[in-house]
């Protein structure tokens, strides 16, 4: 207990930053190295490498030097054996205030998750609060159950060490893997594994250098599920493979216990999968050999639902897979070091041991809410138990309160969309980041960032840990040695904000500005030459393609091994013409968009008219979007017969800028975004259903928050819909083999819809808004998710009104062909593209 009492002047004499910033990795920021220099004495070499064989002592050899990475390690273990057995024999007196303190604990708030915290309230000094035998179980043990009851003292009485003291000996890399190593290979040894090829492959500085001119090769093959392949580098060299019909998990290089446990933990997707025959469902199938083979992915199809948890559960075995695979290899090279003698070791030896990077997490899991995290950690779980052994989980109790959700906060009788349903369940706050530390038994939760394996976190709980340039207390230097980086839901980030996104892609695999105590002995070459880049495996899910998505992917995706996209299965010639007429890089594949789009689900009849903008470039199309609409759009409905008029604006760039210009125009408006308090937005709605505000701006991101379920048709059916389409419409609408329609003669009404950077209704209200009123709909631009299109289309059956006087006018350029595409569908899109009219109309109806 002396050395724990010493450690109590040094803590209290950090300032309040010292001590976050000592909380949240572990070790004093770089700015003050008294922290580091006190750390040393306890890194004990006989306690740390404390199975060195006593005939080498006898020998008289020199000690062995304690090396970087065991320095890294002491992080996990920072107990010297007189402690241990100091705490043995106090655990009968002390047992109850052990428990105590651990219940305290575990109802702690996350150390250094929330950059903004309550104002008065005492964070604990620990990173990792000790944690009891309650804690280091199982997170599925029914026994830990959520919202236990909390005693024992206040936080201002936590303990101030910053270790997991009593059960460090389950997180050390060695006593688990020494372990497990008299049982069988632990480590990679087959040379045909895909790990060690990737990490071993060696580049010249002449290939790296050239990476930035050089153009990009592609390849398609075809793939059973995943249709259209298109493989595609920047290097010169260019390898494809097809899949095998079978594959056999032995063949996969499973670490262990992955190999054993994974046909179980799958099995409720075999269950429902109809062709099982093998240990992955058909499209999993695919996908892992992709991520097995260590190449950059592009998959636009990942949904919320069953088929997103499908892509979920491959994702967190491959990035396991790696992490048990990583740890195996730099251990098995300490044994290897341990049994030479000290005097053998010379500096030509060092190439055979360079296994590692120059920090210790490797993975990094992007997830946009606290939900996902505690799916992912719950996978991890389930990957790691086998049969009757359970897995140790340290902090467990503190990570459910803080990751769960109570059932009783969710509002009844509350009507939503399933696909609603499917985003927004459990907890939804978006500002966290937890370090885990992986063995092949245990799991550490709130681990220091720095003796992490694993890190998963949100743009949002990234950036503000990274800061900004110029900041004093900012730190990114653990991002250093990402090797995998696993980027889910992609879509819901232009949802949150995107900038947060790219910032954190900035500051990936940079050269840390302090060792951190790393042996460069140890570290690999690429990494040292600033390299770590091209063998960074990125791996991106979301539910559709979008522009920024795709350029984050060409821009940032620099993997040696290449890219996989996947074309769509089902988009035929049209998808061909649709492509060709996209501007953009050739490797911008159009995915997942249906052959008809979403405007054949609009449930009332209704003349949609699409009209086309010219933008000379990417950059100048906000500019002649916005003339456009002031000068083309706008004049038609500035009469008071227009009123009633609802105007999207999927951008907040665009949103301000329409909203300052109805102001300086003095127009009779109402605004709502996702920054409206309820009463302002009660207030927009019933101005605008009145008809004293003859527009209504409507934010993307408010729709996306707080979006209702929609009716069906009559009967409660949904009714099947004939499009029909006419070019060329100078003036106005076109008769177009339905019912005949004029021009615009009859009052419409206006919805305009635009997307706000932030999202600050996560987490706040959940009362789901309906806009009744609205008999003219304008889409400033094309919605980011297609199916808002027929979503917003089928609110006008809530204005009343004769369905005569409802119009949809729709604007668009050719940069927009995806999202066009996803609305029209893709034969369409590229008729519209490359036709020589500007204005299209299409007419839907019950047929």
């Amino acid at each position: 207990m002396g050395k724990r009492a010493g450690r109590g002047p040094l803590l209290r004499a950090l300032t309040k930053k010292q001590k976050r910033h000592l909380r949240d990795f572990g070790e004093e920021h770089p700015f003050h190295d008294r922290c580091a220099l006190a750390r040393p004495a306890a890194l004990e070499p006989g306690s740390e490498i404390s199975d060195t064989s006593s005939s080498e002592s006898e020998d008289g050899s020199e000690p062995e030097q304690v090396s970087g990475y065991h320095k890294l390690l002491a992080t996990l273990k920072d107990v010297s054996g007189e402690e241990e057995e100091e705490e043995d024999e106090e655990e009968e007196g002390d047992s109850a205030g052990d428990e105590a303190e651990v219940t305290d604990t575990d109802g702690g708030s996350e150390v250094g998750v929330e950059a903004d915290a309550q104002a008065g309230k005492r964070l604990p000094v620990a990173s990792v609060a000790p944690c009891g035998p309650a804690d280091v179980a199982s997170l599925s043990d029914p026994k830990g159950e959520v919202g236990a009851g909390h005693s024992g003292p206040s936080q201002q009485e936590l303990p101030e060490e910053f270790t997991d003291t009593k059960h460090e000996s389950f997180f050390s890399l060695e006593t688990n893997f020494i372990e497990e190593q008299s049982g069988g290979r632990c480590g990679p040894q087959v040379s045909a594994d895909p790990f060690l090829r990737h990490v071993s492959r060696e580049l010249r500085e002449k290939d790296v250098q050239a990476v930035a001119t050089n153009p990009r090769t592609t390849q398609q093959l075809t793939w059973p599920v995943l249709g259209q392949v298109v493989f595609s580098s920047k290097f010169r060299t260019l390898e494809t493979f097809k899949p095998p019909k079978d594959v056999d998990i032995k063949s996969l290089h499973l670490q262990k216990p992955l190999d054993s446990t994974w046909t179980k933990t799958n099995s409720p997707f075999l269950s429902g999968c109809p062709r099982p025959g093998g240990p992955f469902t058909p499209l999993q199938q695919e996908l892992f050999l992709v991520m097995n083979s260590y190449r950059d992915l592009f998959f636009p199809e990942r949904h919320a639902g069953r088929g997103g948890e499908e892509v979920r559960l491959v994702y967190c075995l491959h990035a396991l897979n790696h992490v048990l695979k990583a740890n195996a290899h730099v251990l098995g090279n300490n044994s290897q070091r341990r049994a030479q003698k000290p005097q053998r070791l010379g500096l030509g030896d060092d190439g055979d041991f360079r296994d590692q990077g120059l920090t210790r997490p490797k993975v990094l899991i992007v997830v946009p809410f606290r939900e996902a995290a505690l799916r992912v950690v719950q996978l991890f779980i389930q990957l790691l138990e086998g049969g009757s052994k359970k897995v140790v989980v340290s902090n467990k109790k503190r990570f459910q309160g803080e990751y769960g959700s109570d059932p009783a906060e969710r509002p009844p009788n509350l009507k939503r969309p399933e696909d609603y349903e499917a985003v927004f369940v459990g907890n939804i706050d978006d500002h966290f980041r937890i370090g885990v530390a992986v063995l092949q038994r245990s799991i550490r939760l709130y681990a220091p960032f720095y003796s992490s394996d694993i890190l998963i976190a949100s743009p949002l709980g990234l950036r503000t840990i990274i800061g900004a340039e110029g900041e004093k207390q900012r730190d990114f230097d653990f991002l250093s040695s990402i090797e995998l980086l696993v980027l889910d839901q992609a879509d819901i980030y232009l949802m949150q904000n995107w900038e947060h996104v790219l910032h954190l892609m900035n500051h990936v695999n940079r050269l840390p500005s302090d060792p951190h105590g790393v042996d460069f002995s140890r570290v690999r070459m690429w990494s040292l030459n600033d390299w770590a880049r091209h063998y960074r495996q990125t791996l991106l899910f979301g539910a559709l393609q979008d522009p920024q998505i795709n350029a984050l992917f060409n821009k940032y995706c620099v993997n040696v091994e290449g890219q996989v996209l996947p074309l769509s299965p089902q988009g035929g010639r049209g998808a061909g013409l649709l492509h060709a007429l996209t501007p953009g890089p050739p490797q911008v594949a159009v995915r997942s968009i249906p052959m008809t789009g979403s405007i054949s689900r609009v449930l009332v009849q209704l003349p949609h008219v699409f009209q086309r903008l010219e933008a000379e470039d990417l950059t100048s199309v906000i500019d002649a979007r916005f003339s456009f609409f002031v000068d083309r759009v706008l004049p038609q409905y500035r009469d008071a017969v227009m009123a009633h008029t609802l105007i999207y604006v999927p951008s907040y760039f665009d949103f301000v800028r329409l909203r300052n210009y109805f102001k300086r125009e003095d127009l009779s408006f109402a605004p709502i975004c996702e920054y409206s308090r309820r009463p302002a937005v009660s207030r927009a709605r019933h101005f605008f259903l009145r008809g004293e505000r003859q527009f209504l701006l409507l934010t993307e991101r408010f729709h996306f928050y707080k979006r209702c379920r929609q009716r069906a048709g009559p009967g409660g059916q949904r009714a099947a819909h004939s499009v029909a389409l006419a070019s060329g419409c100078p003036g106005g609408l076109r008769t177009t083999g339905g019912r005949p329609h004029g021009g615009l003669t009859a009052p419409p009404r206006l919805l305009v819809l635009c997307r706000l950077r932030d999202s600050p209704l996560v987490g706040g209200g959940s009362r789901a808004y309906t806009i009744k009123g609205v008999r003219n709909l304008i889409f400033y631009e094309l919605p980011t998710y297609a199916h808002f299109y027929s979503e917003l289309c089928s609110m006008l059956r809530a204005g009343g009104g004769a369905e005569a006087a409802w119009t949809c006018t729709a604007l668009y350029s050719r940069y927009d062909a995806q999202r066009l595409a996803a609305v029209v569908g893709v034969e369409r899109a590229a008729q519209m593209l490359r036709s020589k009219k500007s204005v299209h109309l299409f007419v839907t109806g019950e047929s």
